[in-house]
């Protein structure tokens, strides 16, 4: 099942995606919740940020590629992590699918794209074991980590160079049915393919992830916990359209604007 969170005729709803067509809901979709009768086609709704999540967690250097290409940039030798660490974003950094990225004035050349699969949690979740761990997950989407890698490196904290509004595209919608290691990545960068790897090969697995930080926090339903990126982005400059296609979840696109131009 395909769950949109969508906005039709000044109304914000969700609703079930079946062909062109997007059938309206209501009620609690991690609940009880019933078809309306109402019907929108696809193509005449805005769509809105898949959930809003309590908590939004974020897995880094979970590729061991990219943590080698990255450590390759900076002349270093790279550190394979060794145990499965989570970090966190900011809500306020949210956007939806064809919203726009505003790089901000003062940043530098150096705003690069992270395509990336985002769990959304259905349940609420603590002391989670790892053959359990899927069963907290409602669906999934797309997720695209954008950063600012000179205020990464120059900052004590991730607080601009990865939480500045608009930093988060996330959608364009949530799939509850996934195979997981069929899902492959594709970023294009203005229609051209410019990062492409398997989804599921992660240095530490979904279910790793959960068990090992439900250990110490609480999942709530519609929290969502994002995995990572393989490869690395070229500068992305003013004007640039980035699109990331995970196979069967469909294409997150956003364009990037530099702010005041």
């Amino acid at each position: 099942m395909r769950w949109i969170n969508f906005t039709a005729a000044g109304h914000t709803a969700y609703g079930i995606v079946e062909g062109d067509d997007v059938i309206e809901t209501a009620g609690d979709i991690f609940g009880k919740w019933d078809r309306t009768g109402r019907v929108h086609k696809l193509a005449d709704v805005k769509i809105e940020i898949p959930v809003m999540p309590r908590t939004f967690y974020c897995a880094g250097l979970n590729y061991v590629e990219h943590v080698i290409e990255q450590a390759a940039k900076r002349g270093e030798t790279p550190n394979i992590p060794t145990r499965p660490e989570i970090g966190y974003r900011a809500q306020s950094a949210l956007i939806a699918h064809g919203e726009d990225v505003v790089i901000p004035k003062d940043a530098t050349e150096k705003v690069h794209y992270e395509g990336e699969l985002v769990c959304v949690f259905g349940r609420t979740a603590k002391h989670v074991s790892e053959a359990e761990a899927l069963d907290c997950i409602f669906g999934y989407t797309i997720g695209n980590d954008v950063s600012e890698r000179t205020w990464q490196k120059a900052d004590r904290t991730f607080y601009r160079s990865k939480n500045t509004d608009t930093f988060k595209p996330m959608g364009p919608w949530i799939d509850t049915d996934v195979d997981l290691d069929k899902l492959h990545t594709t970023v294009r960068l203005n229609g051209v393919a410019r990062t492409e790897f398997a989804t599921n090969h992660m240095l530490f697995s979904i279910q790793q992830f959960i068990a090992e930080t439900s250990k110490y926090v609480t999942f709530h339903p519609g929290d969502v916990m994002w995995m990572g990126t393989d490869g690395v982005s070229p500068d992305l400059v003013h004007g640039d359209l980035v699109e990331i296609e995970i196979s069967g979840l469909g294409v997150l696109r956003n364009r990037f604007v530099k702010e005041g131009q």
